[in-house]
């Protein structure tokens, strides 16, 4: 079967396969528009191809083996049961793309949620004092149960519980989408590592692995997978993200097919050890009557030889 064929059947089924991305892409999505050459970082000339116009122009080449690169990487991290991966983009242009694609991870995995976003602001002590933080998570969750109760309500003026309503937002706005996270994620993506290095900081610091969008105003070198690209065209954005969260979705079916399997092979073998046992607690009864019928045998043929032992015995006295 052709690898297209394969391809179409397992998507066919539900099955996402890893698509191999091409420099036609990377160049119609804008990816190798960089800034201009008095922004530039000097750490990031090796991804630099040319200047133009007084631009930078990012090297697709670089772009497309980093991209690849972080994918892998990615796709590891989320076969690895129980994983989490928290996406953080807060510029304007990338927020609905975030959105989108967060969106398309969570429909696509496990019942518990594994990937996390933060696309309006990053509190800073988010990974460094996670435990503060949580505090804030379980706020929200309280006031968001107490407006849904409506018993609640009644106790509270409309004054108080538009307090509420206005203490929620706000909550939301900074930890709406990390307020289900119960531990420090196991990698992160960060769109612009320029505008986000409190979080690249953070992440360093809690030795939590990051993959980064890296442009040629930032360092490469402050992440663990740096995808040297345009980090402000909406076409860049919505390429590269895609493309990680296909990896990310990839890795989490793995997941579920290994601990199927798993689940299935343990099954088998409490079956094949149930029949085991059971042919056993039938044999024993058989060996038993075996035995019975042996010891029996063997107790006639000890009379008998007593009986010719005396017969022989009162002809030698006569």
């Amino acid at each position: 079967m052709e690898e297209s064929a394969v391809a179409k059947a397992m998507a066919d089924k539900g099955i996402l396969i890893m698509r191999d991305i091409t420099l036609e892409e990377l160049l119609e999505a804008g990816c190798h528009f960089g800034h201009q050459v008095t922004r530039q970082n000097p750490k990031a000339r090796e991804f630099v191809f040319e200047a133009r116009d007084n631009i930078h122009i990012i090297d697709l080449v670089k772009t497309k083996e980093g991209l690849e690169s972080a994918a892998s990487f990615v796709k590891t991290t989320a076969a690895k049961t129980g994983s989490t991966l928290v996406i953080v983009g807060t510029k304007r242009q990338v927020q609905t793309i975030l959105a989108e694609e967060v969106k398309r991870a969570v429909n696509s995995g496990p019942s518990e949620r594994s990937v996390f976003s933060v696309a309006t602001r990053w509190m800073g002590g988010t990974l460094t004092n996670f435990s503060e933080m949580a505090k804030n998570f379980k706020k929200l969750k309280d006031i968001e149960a107490r407006l849904k109760n409506d018993e609640e309500k009644e106790r509270y003026t409309k004054k108080e519980i538009g307090q509420w309503e206005k203490e929620k937002q706000k909550l939301l706005n900074f930890y709406g989408g990390i307020a289900d996270m119960k531990q420090l994620p196991d990698a992160m993506f960060i769109i612009d590592t320029h505008l986000e290095h409190l979080a690249v900081r953070e992440a360093a610091r809690m030795r939590v692995p990051t993959v980064g969008i890296v442009d040629t105003n930032a360092d490469p070198a402050l992440v663990d997978y740096a995808i040297p690209a345009n980090d402000d065209a909406v076409g860049s954005l919505k390429l590269l993200v895609s493309y990680i969260i296909d990896a990310w979705i990839e890795g989490k079916q793995e997941e579920a097919s290994a601990s199927a399997k798993a689940a299935a092979d343990k099954e088998k073998e409490a079956e094949n050890k149930n029949g085991t046992e059971g042919v056993k607690e039938v044999a024993k009864p058989q060996s038993d009557k075996v035995a019975k019928v042996e010891k029996k045998e063997a107790k006639k043929e000890e009379v008998k030889e007593t009986k010719t032992k005396r017969v022989t015995k009162k002809k030698e006295e006569k």
